[in-house]
């Protein structure tokens, strides 16, 4: 187990902990990526698949998994495992979104979108290939060298991250998005949009580092819930703020595309101020939730809530 956090209440991150707490992490995420994407794979896939996932990203899902993994004290092991196998699902849904046949993107993380660089019939391969490594990874065989995970654990995060990227989760989200285009959505409509397609796979995050200890405590469990459900509406209204007010160097992909595309969007529906107040409620209903977790250490947890808020890219 992740050792048990020290009560810290009211406690927070300053800017320089923070830091070298997120360099940790993404130091042992991109470590355990490069070791296990595309390795063996055969005809030029594993190229295109270490292309959509490596040196580049925020691997804001990984860092959501260790957070809340650390906040309930939970087994290292299965940590990695699933903040690996979130980054996979989400870099393979990014490959399929990116294609003609949905967004028709070229640019993405700063460089030419997968189909662009490989061809449309590599990056649909790469994306299917990604998506079924990510459940492999949270399957492992028993080799000795890490800590043993055990069965029923693997087959909890398996439901999760398979809930979470579904028909109920991203999938479904993708759809709503994909028929709603040219069309005036309610509020309520948005929201439940963007809670599949955006926030289902973020709130998975949550849920599989909380998972990591078997014997979380319900209430726990619960708060954090709110939490991801909360952070995962806020990460969208952001994005679609940037989709307006940034440039395309700065975001790594095209801006403006979203009203481009006729889509609907956060600041379409409440305008940009309104979508900016939106996102500072939502992001003070996650800080909330931590609170009345009863979690010794969720510092980490708030922090990554006010980055998410607070990004510009």
């Amino acid at each position: 187990m992740i050792a048990e956090p020290q009560p810290t209440a009211g406690a927070v991150f300053s800017a320089q902990e923070f830091s070298a707490w997120m360099q940790q992490c993404l130091e042992r995420t991109e470590s355990a990526l490069s070791r296990w994407v595309g390795v063996g794979a055969p005809a030029g896939l594993g190229e295109a698949m270490r292309y959509a996932v490596l040196d580049g990203g925020k691997r804001l899902r990984p860092l959501l998994v260790w957070a809340a993994a650390e906040a309930v004290g939970g087994l290292p092991a299965a940590a990695i495992r699933a903040g690996c196998a979130v980054e996979l699902i989400h870099a393979y849904s990014l490959v399929h979104d990116d294609m003609p046949c949905m967004d028709n993107d070229v640019l993405r993380r700063g460089k030419p979108t997968v189909h662009v660089q490989f061809g449309e019939a590599s990056a649909l391969l790469a994306g299917d290939a990604l998506q079924a490594l990510a459940f492999e990874l949270l399957v492992p065989e028993n080799d000795g060298t890490a800590e043993e995970i055990p069965a029923a654990l693997q087959a909890r995060l398996c439901r999760l991250l398979g809930a979470a990227a579904g028909s109920q989760g991203m999938a479904g989200g993708q759809a709503i998005d994909l028929a709603s285009v040219g069309k005036q959505l309610t509020e309520d409509q948005l929201r439940e949009m963007h809670r599949l397609k955006t926030g289902a796979l973020l709130l998975g995050s949550v849920r599989m580092g909380a998972a990591c200890n078997p014997q979380v405590d319900p209430a726990a469990w619960e708060a954090l819930t709110a939490y991801g459900q909360a952070l995962g509406v806020a990460f969208q209204v952001v994005d679609d703020i940037l989709d307006v007010v940034a440039d395309s160097a700065t975001l790594g992909k095209t801006a403006g595309k979203d009203a481009a595309n006729d889509k609907p969007t956060y600041v379409s529906l409440l305008g940009l101020e309104r979508a900016r107040a939106h996102a500072e409620e939502l992001c003070a209903q996650a800080h909330a939730a931590l609170a009345g977790s009863g979690l010794a250490d969720t510092r980490a947890l708030a922090a990554l809530a006010d980055m998410v808020v607070r990004r510009t890219h």
